[in-house]
Parts: C-alpha cells; sequence; structure tokens
C-alpha cells in the first residue's frame, strides 16, 4: 500500500471531499489521470500519447480512443524510482516532439512559405545589399 501524505494543493483535479478523504487515508488513489501522473513523473499530459505509443506506461483497462485513460498509481510511481525507464521516457519525449516540429515545418516551409532560418537569410542579405 502506497502512504503518501496528500494536501489539498497536491491535487487540484480533485473534489474537496475526495482530497478530505485522502488525506484521511493518507495515500495516493489508486488510478491516476494522464495529468495526475504528470505530476508524479515531472511530464505533461500532452507527452502521454507518445509514452503509451512506445510502450513504456500501458493505461488501464481497454479504454477507446477518446476517452480518459488512467493508469496504476503503483506502476507509476515503481517505474518513476527506475533510472533507465526514465532515460528512455526522457528520450522518448524529445523524440516524439522533434518530429512533430520538424513535421510542423515541413508542412510550412510545403506551403511555399519562408521558414525563419531563410527569412533570417534573406534580412541579412539585404542589409548587406544597403
Amino acid at each position: 500500500m502506497l502512504n503518501v501524505s496528500v494536501s489539498a494543493t497536491d491535487c487540484s483535479g480533485m473534489k474537496d471531499e475526495q482530497q478530505r478523504f485522502l488525506a484521511l487515508l493518507g495515500q495516493l488513489p489508486v488510478r491516476l489521470t494522464a495529468e495526475q501522473a504528470g505530476w508524479v513523473l515531472n511530464c505533461q499530459p500532452h507527452d502521454f500519447p507518445a509514452l503509451v505509443n512506445a510502450r513504456l506506461l500501458k493505461p488501464l483497462g481497454n479504454p477507446s480512443q477518446n476517452s480518459t485513460r488512467y493508469f496504476a498509481t503503483v506502476d507509476v510511481v515503481d517505474l518513476a524510482k527506475d533510472r533507465s525507464w526514465l532515460v528512455k521516457v526522457t528520450n522518448t519525449i524529445c523524440q516524439h516532439w522533434q518530429r512533430q516540429n520538424a513535421a510542423k515545418k515541413q508542412k510550412l516551409n510545403g506551403n511555399g512559405r519562408k521558414s525563419g532560418f531563410e527569412l533570417g537569410e534573406i534580412k541579412e542579405n539585404q542589409a548587406v545589399a544597403r
């Protein structure tokens, strides 16, 4: 059983009654949303699809694509103690956002728009020509 103190500021997504009850028990809820699991792992909720796709986290049950995903608290807390797993999480999140940003940049450049780098070159060339 997890014995962790729960204060009112730790669980802002919970109702006051839930916070008081869990504070009396002195433990975290047994299921965490992506936001709550993110607090434990110091990740953002929008990072969780990448972690689930990389099979670094497994949601409870078989949630439909647009439903709330819950994660077992005991699993999240245990995984957070594993340094090699944390390295994989960090690398996965970094690579995910690098791919997202590259795809966004490619999409912008593909539509005939100039990237910031190319615009910077144009401004430099204009300044040199003056």
